[in-house]
């Protein structure tokens, strides 16, 4: 008999591919996804896709006597798990641009560029193209560039078909047009602007409302949506900034609020000043059907609804009463349905900030 070895067995060397992560899939991605960051760019950029760094052309902002440049970062929270469960990775994006770019443009800020940064369980080329996709067409309707971002693949911490999404966006703004609080006059008029639906917020409440308490299926035909419940809560986010930026032309605007987590109250609260209120008739409009069903399926008091969720206002524009009639004309020639829902007053001895009144038009 041979004399035992006191050697340990000799095994196969550890790789970066035997630990789960595979870059030849994230070079397919990039390649995949080239095609359609090419079409978000603007002229200020720099080089391609490729570089450890997006480079775009400050000499721009020498047309400006004191630029101001805005910052904002954000994610769209758990509406990526409607994507993963629905199969559907393109529309994901718009809803991550149009939260960083309408933070941006609340200041008055133009969005510049974005990058984005994927994290992923596992690579599959095809499905982060789409998501990039997403994102490139989210840039193109935003008017900003996408100049780089950054795709992470972490087996052991996220499941094979999971994923989540951020980005990060940059502006500029000329000092002495900064919009805000500092502005807001009393009798200026609050103008809302509709929601495409949910759009990134509230999802946590929705998911838990609707499969866990009511047991919906994605799958489900909702009459009142005129498609399946997965559809509906697909829905991209509506992106604001060049309306916005088209209204800052046309009318005097004092100042914008992107009705977000936190819903329209606490939103718009952000923007009064000390010693002014806004009131917001709820009667000047409908929310949409999805609104309604998360409330009835959850029985959840208007209260939580409204402080979760934006209740079919994605974007509040406070302007002077006599700029009106042009904002509510320059928002209709693009497209945007907008209305009067309020107004601004002196706040006396009201406590909050903002007051909602009324209830919600049949």
């Amino acid at each position: 008999m041979p004399p035992e070895s006191s050697e340990p067995a000799r095994t196969s060397g550890a790789s970066y591919a035997a630990a789960g992560v595979d870059i030849e899939a994230g070079d397919r991605a990039v390649d995949l996804m080239k095609e359609w960051v090419k079409k978000a760019t603007r002229p200020e950029v720099v080089g391609g896709l490729g570089g450890f760094a997006g480079l775009f052309d400050a000499s721009a902002l020498k047309r400006y006597e004191r630029p101001l440049l805005a910052s904002a970062t954000d994610g769209v929270g758990t509406k990526v798990d409607i994507a993963r469960k629905m199969g559907v990775y393109d529309t994901i994006g718009h809803d991550l641009v149009g939260m960083v770019v309408d933070d941006l443009v609340v200041c008055g800020a133009e969005p510049l560029f974005m990058t984005d940064y994927i994290c992923v369980g596992k690579v599959y080329p095809e499905r982060v193209a789409a998501i990039v996709k997403g994102i490139a067409e989210g840039c193109v309707l935003a008017g900003c560039a996408l100049v780089g971002g950054e795709t992470a693949e972490h087996p052991g911490l996220l499941g094979v078909d999971e994923f989540d999404v951020a980005g990060a966006g940059t502006g500029v703004v000329e000092a002495d047009q900064v919009l805000g609080a500092d502005r807001i006059r009393s009798g200026d008029a609050v103008i809302a602007m509709a929601s495409s639906g949910l759009h990134s917020n509230g999802y946590s409440l929705v998911r838990h409302v609707l499969f866990d308490r009511a047991g919906f299926a994605l799958d489900r035909e909702i009459p009142e949506f005129g498609r399946t419940l997965g559809e509906e809560l697909l829905e991209p986010t509506k992106i604001y900034s060049l309306d916005c930026l088209a209204l800052t032309r046309t009318a005097p605007v004092h100042a914008f609020s992107h009705i977000t987590g936190g819903g329209l109250a606490n939103n718009l609260a952000r923007v009064i000043p000390d010693g002014l209120h806004a009131t917001v008739d709820r009667s000047t409009w409908t929310p949409g059907a999805v609104f309604d069903l998360v409330g009835s399926a959850g029985a959840v008091e208007r209260l939580e609804l409204e402080k979760t969720l934006n209740m079919g206002v994605g974007m509040i524009a406070v302007v002077p009463q006599e700029s009106v009639d042009v904002a509510l004309t320059t928002l209709a020639d693009r497209g945007v349905d907008a209305w009067v829902s309020g107004e601004i007053v002196e706040r006396g001895d009201l406590a909050e900030a903002v007051t909602l009144t009324g209830d919600y038009a049949a």
